[in-house]
Parts: structure tokens; C-alpha cells; sequence
């Protein structure tokens, strides 16, 4: 069952690429509420379903950031409309069984699917009321809120401006970074910098993805899973942030690399988005 909800997800990525579209590439706003969410319970949706939603909903131009399975819509006495189509999400719900050597009693993560409706596909919901119209922000606000959160990273890599490149040197525990006057805007620096830092916290260290342990050669599967959890965690600190991460000429060789990935390996995008998520949460001193 897993194997199928990791190929669904999967088909579902490489449909998006084979329209030009590289998900985590793809900006979605935190701001006024615009994180997917459910809108029964509030919470927002984590890992692959923020970008599978927020993709969505950019590609049909659903406004609102609420969602809703079927049977939650009936039971706001709403409905969904008919030919509407539902997006895929996945859950992990803990299942109490036994260990098979021991006898003892174990809890296991078992992944499930289901499909939710954003709220323009409903009719008869009624939703939160929209917050107040706000004064015009400074104009540079979002780059001091991306300032923050490298600033708040407790146990931070050493950051040094030095060269003309961008990388993490585990064995130093280091991110270099070119002068912030050399990237074409702001956003991209602080996207690049995301990336960085997300890389940092695979160290030993930190959550252990064994980066400083073991080498992964350029172009590996494990080299390209760390880089798709870097691209993935750089764009939750991104929207976390409020900024949007930059836009990047989507060339076919990219995009074409990516499904080949995708296509090699059917969990790697979930597996990513979740460890993306894990790295966010980390240098954000949540969870």
C-alpha cells in the first residue's frame, strides 16, 4: 500500500514537471495565512502536502488557503461542487502491533492517503473572516525576517563571505558565502543561504544525515537526495520568511535530470520533503 501512495505522489511531481514546473522551486506565501491548512482543525499541512497544495493551488488560481476532505465539507453542512477534483495528501498514523522477534508490543508509522478540496471547490462553507487590510510594510521587512531566522539558529555553522561560491564544508562545520552585492537580488541571497544552512544540519551534530560521515559523490543518489532536501528546506525558510525564493530559468535539462530522479527512485521526493521539513524546523528552534 505505501509503495502505491509513494508512486502517486511521484506521478504527481513528474505531471508537474512535465509542465515546466519544478514544485520547491515554486514560491507559496506564508503570509496572511497562505500556508496550505486544514481549515477544520487550522493546522497547516507539513512536508510533500505543502507543496503539492501550494502548487495546486498556484496552477488554479485557488486564492484561498484552506482545504477540506469530503466528509469535513458535509459536516459544515457545505458541499463540493460537482466535477470538482480532489488533491492528493498523505498522513502517518502509528499502528500498535508486535515486534516479530521479541513479542513485544511496538507502534509502527504506516502512511495513508486521502484527498482534500480547497475551499473554492466548495459551496455553502463558511470560512474565517479575512484578516484586516494592513499598512504598506517596510519595504525591506522580509529580508530582515529572513535575518532573524539566521540570526535565531542556535547552533549555527560558522557563515564566512568569502570567494565567489556558495557551499557547506562539513568537516569544518562552515558556509561560505559570496558578498550578499554579488547575488542579482536579495531574495536570491537569502534562498541560497537557506539552502546553506539546511545542509548544515545533516552534521553529525545536528539531525544526522551523515554528511560529514560519509561522503556522498558528486551526482550519487545520495548526493542528489541531500541536494533536493536542501532545495525543499531552503523553501520552507523561504516562505517562513516571507519571502519568495527567486525565479530561476527552469532549463530542460533541469527539469529532465529531476525526472530521472524521481523515476529511479518512487520515495525520494516524500522522503526529502520530509527531512526538508525536519532541517526548517531545526534552524527555526521548533518541533
Amino acid at each position: 500500500m505505501a509503495l502505491d501512495i509513494y508512486q502517486a505522489i511521484t506521478d504527481r511531481i513528474l505531471e508537474l514537471l512535465d509542465q515546466g514546473t519544478v514544485p520547491w522551486r515554486k514560491p507559496f506565501s506564508s503570509g496572511n495565512g497562505g500556508f496550505p491548512k486544514n481549515l477544520i482543525s487550522g493546522n497547516d499541512y507539513r512536508g510533500i502536502n505543502v507543496f503539492l497544495l501550494a502548487v495546486t493551488a498556484m496552477l488554479e488560481g485557488y486564492d484561498s488557503p484552506y482545504w477540506l476532505t469530503f466528509k469535513q465539507a458535509k459536516a459544515r453542512d457545505a458541499h463540493v461542487r460537482k466535477g470538482e477534483k480532489g488533491s492528493l495528501v498523505i498522513f502517518w498514523k502509528q499502528y500498535a502491533t508486535e515486534d516479530k522477534k521479541t513479542g513485544d508490543p511496538i507502534k509502527v508509522p504506516v502512511m495513508r492517503q486521502y484527498k482534500v478540496f480547497n475551499a473554492e471547490q466548495c459551496e455553502g462553507l463558511e470560512l474565517p473572516s479575512a484578516p484586516e487590510p494592513v499598512s504598506e510594510p517596510v519595504p525591506f521587512e522580509p529580508i530582515y525576517q529572513a535575518m532573524s531566522i539566521v540570526d535565531g539558529y542556535e547552533d549555527a555553522p560558522l557563515i564566512e563571505h568569502q570567494g565567489n561560491q556558495a557551499l557547506y564544508k562539513p568537516a569544518n562545520d562552515l558556509v561560505r558565502m559570496p558578498d550578499p552585492r554579488e547575488f542579482i537580488s536579495t531574495e536570491s541571497y537569502y534562498a541560497t543561504l537557506f539552502h546553506e544552512l539546511v545542509h548544515s544540519t545533516g552534521h553529525s551534530t545536528r539531525l544526522d544525515r551523515g554528511i560529514d560521515t560519509k561522503v556522498a559523490a558528486f551526482g550519487s543518489p545520495d548526493y542528489s537526495r541531500e541536494e533536493l532536501v536542501a532545495e525543499m528546506g531552503s523553501a520552507f525558510l523561504a516562505a517562513a520568511a516571507g519571502i519568495s525564493p527567486p525565479t530561476i530559468e527552469q532549463s530542460a535539462a533541469y527539469i529532465e535530470s529531476w525526472r530521472k530522479k524521481l523515476r529511479g527512485d518512487k520515495k525520494l521526493v516524500v522522503q526529502a520533503a520530509g527531512a526538508g521539513q525536519r532541517a526548517a524546523d531545526w534552524i527555526l528552534g521548533v518541533g
